[in-house]
């Protein structure tokens, strides 16, 4: 890979971007820093250093590629359990027809030692009507303070909303051990991880899985339709969760910053970088202890975020994100983007890829939620009257991407 080197963008002004009767103009001053510290590597070449050819090559390399994420950035997680027990403790039928319901999920590691089990809390909107329906899984309990919209606004749209309360597994505390590791006191996976296992244990619920019980019935969720998504650190888990569980047909990480859809190698002015988001007075828990070792050593790295894009191929692939939010580097999305971008042409999803920005700073807001619902219409469910700005490239700069889609 090439060595550490500053570039300068030469962009005066891009084009204007029409977003919901919005004008998004990007300007950037005449010299605009950005950071480029090595080549993105080549998901098409395996460890041994051949190259994938065939699809049936990718997938042998797509799990070469998880594995090596693991070992390094977000630790192994187990397994799924041997039971998971669904108990809803509360249900209320709201005005317009939709019911809310908060529900318990109580994780059994193990049926022969069941007293390790542990639970946590979903807060369920279900809209009006038979079904089935599209689910959204959002990580985090509703209302999070993070502007997002409210729960009606998705039952409106005739989608599931189910949004797990995270930190019941993982307090998000240095040195505080979380209920989920201490029940699987032999894996290494770090709080991102465990956030994002939670989030398959909803899958394996609302998919009315062989090893769960639910004795007050699971609500009908439409085939090929489960979609998870997140907010910031929420988003980088969302994230792992598709890109580790392919149950999940579509993925929304908004505002992911380092660690989510941002790059490590390529850095816009005050972009969050893998030396701060590993610092021991930060987030280094949210990690495998071994990722702290490649901060300022990121040309080091088999890997960048381009790679969880690639792992999320052939299913969608969505980045919403505030053009202003500067530390969630809004540069390095779009260059993570353009970095996937080969992996879904050669599994012939190109549309699948999708990127949106939005003026405005960091949270997780209406325009983000509509961008989610209309791509989800337009590709999930089929509806061709759904539109909006999917494939946004505001930034007019030449990546390090040496590589093309095999022919």
């Amino acid at each position: 890979m090439n060595g550490k080197r500053m570039i300068i963008a030469g962009i005066i002004l891009i084009p204007v971007v029409v977003i919901n009767t919005m004008l998004l103009v990007v300007v950037l001053p005449p010299k605009t820093n950005v950071e480029i510290k090595g080549d993105f590597p080549d998901p098409f070449i395996f460890n041994n250093g051949t190259a994938v050819e065939t699809v049936h090559d990718w997938q042998m390399r797509r799990e070469e590629i998880k594995e090596m994420i693991l070992d390094i950035q977000y630790g192994h997680p187990p397994a799924r359990p041997d039971a998971l027990n669904v108990t809803n403790i509360s249900s209320v039928t709201r005005p317009d027809g939709s019911i809310f319901s908060t529900v318990i999920l109580t994780v059994i590691p193990s049926n022969i030692t069941p007293s390790s089990s542990f639970n946590f809390t979903l807060d369920l909107y279900v809209p009006p009507g038979i079904g089935p329906f599209p689910a959204i899984v959002k990580v985090s309990k509703d209302g999070t303070g993070s502007q997002e919209p409210n729960n009606s606004t998705i039952t409106s749209h005739g989608y599931i909303y189910a949004c797990y309360h995270h930190t019941d597994l993982d307090p998000d505390k240095s040195g505080i051990v979380g209920v989920a590791q201490a029940a699987y006191p032999s894996h290494d996976w770090a709080t991102l991880m465990v956030w994002a296992w939670g989030a398959m244990r909803v899958a394996d619920y609302l998919l009315e899985e062989p090893w769960v019980s639910a004795p007050d019935g699971v609500p009908p969720v439409k085939d090929d339709a489960l979609i998870v998504c997140g907010h910031s650190r929420r988003g980088k888990t969302a994230l792992i969760a598709a890109a580790f569980d392919e149950r999940f047909d579509m993925v929304d990480c908004n505002g992911g910053c380092a660690g989510g859809a941002g790059s490590y190698l390529v850095l816009g002015p005050g972009a969050e970088s893998l030396k701060d988001i590993t610092a021991q007075n930060r987030f280094h828990y949210w990690f495998h202890e071994n990722f702290s070792m490649y901060a300022g050593r990121e040309d080091e790295l088999p890997f960048d975020q381009h790679f969880m894009r690639a792992l999320v191929a052939p299913r969608i692939m969505l980045t919403t994100d505030g053009i202003d939010d500067e530390w969630a580097n809004p540069i390095g999305v779009q260059a993570v983007y353009e970095a996937a971008q080969p992996v879904f042409d050669f599994l012939n999803e190109s549309q699948h890829n999708a990127i949106h920005y939005r003026p405005g700073d960091h949270g997780y807001i209406e325009e983000d939620f509509s961008t989610l619902l209309n791509l989800s219409s337009h590709l999930l469910l089929g509806n061709a009257s759904a539109t909006g700005d999917f494939y946004m490239t505001p930034f007019d700069i030449d990546f390090p991407i040496p590589y093309e889609s095999p022919a």
